[in-house]
């Protein structure tokens, strides 16, 4: 039901128009839908419709995973992510900062699940990362501190310069050190091994998926886009951690066997929750090309930050322009100090309290083996609701 929802949204959000989606829409569609209206697709995207059912499946799950995270991340906020479809068909018309985060974190999840899928093996054409965890014939590879960072930096070295036009080219020393920063080594001397999650086939299918149909425009919204695209994806990639495991006999650890493992999708979320939070406003240069912050006085953001160019409504009450849903009927919270408090939630319109009784189970008790029995307890507690 989820599933057949979100491709709702996504199909209604984009008018489609001869050849493509009309100018201003958004990517995010029914991938099924794309392919069959898109028949002069080149290359990889080509190959991802017409011969690869598997990946188009771990592609529709990323998208859904984006969305579902979403809706957690701002559950407690006036903008809850709604995925009903005539709000998020606004939304995603528009360039404001609630755009920027939809593209990041759906990004974000196509990257995850197709990575997920190849280190469980549900990919024909990829598998875990092995490509700095064997030599000399399948032997295992003994590496310490020094000479994992130079493996890694070599691996990420070549996988940049296949990727064309990446543009991530500039700066990459400085994106290494920030990717090395956050993984932790062992003392001593370790394996290489177990099943490292292969983020750069992820990365570079959710780029080739998300980004080919605007890769080639230059105009202020295909910029903006593909920036917080790229955000996106770079909150997984270079969020990964060592994790290791001890081998040998009683619990000693003569052997310890390390690898590459992606960061959970709630903590990515809740880094591009950060991001959105943080958002920058950019104006177009003058070259046509680029963006810059609105104001002077603002850092220029990272690849890592993400940008928008219209400002947000403030999502009070319903509005069919901006895809607003308003604030009527939240449940808020009275005690909060937070988004979700009352006064902000409901935008001192005020709210209503009620008292509400359910059933809930209580008084409950372990027996011995394995069983909880309970009883069921009346239970009255007070619900604040917005105005």
């Amino acid at each position: 039901m989820r599933l057949f929802m979100v491709f709702a949204i996504v199909i209604f959000a984009m008018p489609i128009t001869g050849f493509g989606w009309a100018e201003g829409s958004n990517i995010l569609l029914d991938p099924d839908l794309m392919c069959k209206k898109t028949r002069r697709i080149r290359g990889k995207m080509a190959e991802i419709c017409r011969r690869d059912s598997g990946l188009l499946k771990e592609i529709i799950n990323g998208i859904n995973l984006g969305f579902r995270e979403c809706e957690f991340q701002f559950q407690n906020r006036r903008w809850n992510c709604s995925t009903l479809r005539k709000s998020m068909r606004k939304i995603l018309m528009r360039d404001t900062r609630e755009t920027g985060f939809v593209n990041a974190i759906t990004a974000a999840g196509v990257t995850y699940a197709v990575t997920k899928a190849c280190t469980l093996g549900n990919l024909v054409e990829c598998s875990c990362d092995k490509s700095h965890s064997r030599r000399n014939g399948g032997q295992p590879q003994m590496v310490n501190a020094v000479t994992a960072v130079a493996a890694l930096e070599k691996q990420q070295a070549v996988f940049e310069k296949n990727s064309t036009r990446n543009p991530l080219r500039k700066g990459n020393g400085n994106r290494r050190r920030r990717l090395l920063k956050n993984i932790k080594f062992p003392e001593g001397e370790w394996e290489w091994g177990g099943c490292s999650d292969n983020v750069n086939f992820g990365f570079r299918h959710s780029r080739v998926f998300l980004d080919s149909k605007y890769r080639r425009r230059s105009d202020f919204r295909t910029l903006v886009k593909l920036h917080n695209n790229m955000a996106g994806r770079l909150a997984i990639r270079d969020s990964v951690r060592l994790e290791c495991k001890c081998h040998g006999l009683s619990g000693s650890c003569t052997v310890k066997t390390c690898w590459l493992k992606m960061p959970s999708f709630r903590e990515v979320g809740n880094r591009l929750r950060e991001k959105f939070d943080g958002a920058t406003k950019v104006v177009l240069r003058n070259d046509g090309n680029s963006f810059m912050p609105e104001s002077e006085e603002v850092k220029p953001p990272s690849k890592y930050d993400l940008v928008y160019s219209d400002d947000s409504a403030d999502f009070c009450a319903p509005n069919i322009r901006t895809g607003s849903l308003g604030t009527q009927n939240r449940k808020c919270n009275a005690t909060s100090t937070g988004p979700d408090s009352c006064d902000l939630l409901c935008c001192n319109r005020g709210h209503r309290q009620d008292t509400v009784s359910e059933m809930v189970n209580c008084k409950c008790v372990f027996k011995w083996c394995c069983e909880v029995t309970c009883e069921k307890c009346l239970e009255k507690r007070e619900v604040n609701t917005c105005l």
